[in-house]
């Protein structure tokens, strides 16, 4: 058995890794817009797009983070993350580098391949799979 062949068998945890790591970072996004913390994003009062925009990064998130409904909560955060790149990053410039959309675009990806893929492990949809 090969080396990449007895790695297979973490997939799952890798794949939990990923779900986790991403959730957490995507929930900061939303408690700067709602609460300030750890920095304020945006001056004054929320927009009703920018409220709408926290509210899905903080619960959708939490949804990620549990691992609870992760198929169709990813679909509806790569449709956000690819609605927050083409209306607040690419009217700065083309390249995602000078627009500051790469954690826009990367949350996309990331979303739409645990839409695809699912939880993996340490996650209340793989718990109610085995039961």
């Amino acid at each position: 058995m090969s080396t990449f062949e007895r790695l297979s068998a973490y997939r799952p945890y890798g794949l939990a890794a990923l779900r986790i790591m991403t959730a957490l970072l995507f929930i900061e996004h939303g408690t700067m817009k709602l609460f300030g913390f750890p920095a304020a994003q945006g001056d004054g009062p929320l927009s009703t797009l920018f409220l709408i925009a926290g509210l899905l990064e903080l619960v959708g998130g939490i949804l990620v983070l549990i691992g609870f409904a992760t198929r169709p909560v990813a679909f509806v955060l790569a449709g956000e993350m690819a609605i927050a790149y083409f209306m607040a990053h690419i009217p700065h410039s083309f390249f995602p580098a000078l627009n500051q959309g790469d954690a826009a675009i990367l949350f996309c990806f990331v979303f739409l391949y645990l839409f695809f893929a699912g939880a993996g492990a340490w996650s209340v949809d793989s718990r109610n799979a085995t039961a």
